[in-house]
């Protein structure tokens, strides 16, 4: 065996070993420079984790959040339980909160899946088993009610990701029915957008394939850019519900997508998308850029688990749509 041979397989024994060595670490495509510093809710806990997936913080949380927020004091907005939303410091005080309890004449279960700090400093927070979405000033008193619209009621399922738009409206993900709509101040319904099985059958479980739509942003073109859910998909869709572009299930090379959660457009234009339930074998968090190259994923699953829903990087300059 000659020795550009010999060379050759020792190379590819090396790369073979530093791959293995680092599989459960936070690592970028081989030539990729991008790292991240982030915040994410999995596995009991709340972890900031820095570009090298060492743990900087964390905090108890007993509950799978499917949102979270990193305000610009430096304090946190996250659930810890399934009805109660909290502005966190970084020294673990508690300096604000809301409990969601049931409005008469409901009596049932209430839970909390979509909130968002305001710029005028109140809280918008959408409870599901209410079938309202609230905004809650800094004494914690109500301020705004809006009722939302659900076709098939489900205290766990009628809500997951609500944001408010810079024009007043809101886009909310209607997991149960497997819808957006866009409501005006109001309450009224403005725009829907129903999810379809995309060609391919319905199957159950976590890894399978249906249209609980997870959450969706409002893009500066007007498009709106849609977490699929259980679709295992991320898509954009005009005003008239054309579809302009999309990443499907198994389009990225080497992984496999499956309940698509957050989703977060960069200044530079670069998704960066939450991949749940997929398993140990594929990246909990995927950035990608427009012409779908992907130039970082987030794979560790010794700190973070198969129900990483929640999470927002911290370290990106300029404004982040989420």
């Amino acid at each position: 065996m000659n020795r550009i041979v010999i060379a050759s397989l020792l190379s590819l024994v090396g790369f073979w070993s530093l791959s293995t060595a680092h599989a459960d670490k936070p690592v970028a495509p081989l030539g990729a420079e991008v790292s991240h510093r982030l915040v994410a809710q999995d596995r009991g806990r709340v972890l900031i984790l820095d570009a090298d997936g060492k743990i900087e913080w964390e905090t108890p949380c007993g509950y799978t959040s499917h949102d979270i927020s990193a305000l610009p004091s430096g304090n946190l907005l996250l659930n810890t339980g399934p009805h109660t939303v909290v502005e966190m410091t970084p020294k673990k005080e508690i300096v604000w909160q809301w409990d969601g309890k049931p409005k008469a004449p409901y009596a049932g279960n209430v839970e909390i899946h979509g909130f968002q700090r305001l710029k005028n400093g109140n809280t918008m927070i959408a409870e599901t088993g209410n079938l309202r979405i609230i905004e809650v000033d800094k004494s914690g008193s109500i301020v705004k009610e809006v009722p939302l619209t659900v076709d098939h009621e489900s205290p766990h399922r009628d809500t997951r990701l609500v944001r408010k738009l810079d024009n007043g409206h809101y886009l909310v993900a209607h997991e149960g029915d497997g819808k957006l709509r866009e409501y005006d101040e109001k309450g009224t319904v403005v725009w829907t957008y129903k999810i379809d099985l995309n060609g391919q059958p319905e199957t159950p479980n976590h890894d399978g394939h249906g249209i609980n739509v997870f959450g969706a942003v409002r893009l500066k073109n007007g498009n709106t850019l849609i977490a699929g859910g259980n679709n295992n998909r991320v898509f954009e869709v005009t005003p008239e519900g054309k579809t302009v572009w999309s990443i499907e299930r198994d389009e990225l090379p080497g992984i496999h997508l499956c309940w698509i959660t957050t989703l977060q457009v960069l200044p530079n234009g670069d998704i960066v998308f939450g991949n749940t339930h997929a398993g140990p074998n594929n990246p909990q968090l995927v950035e990608v850029t427009r012409d779908k190259k992907v130039v970082w994923t987030f794979k560790n699953f010794d700190l973070l688990g198969n129900d990483l829903c929640a999470s927002q990087l911290l370290d990106v300059k300029g404004k982040v749509i989420r």
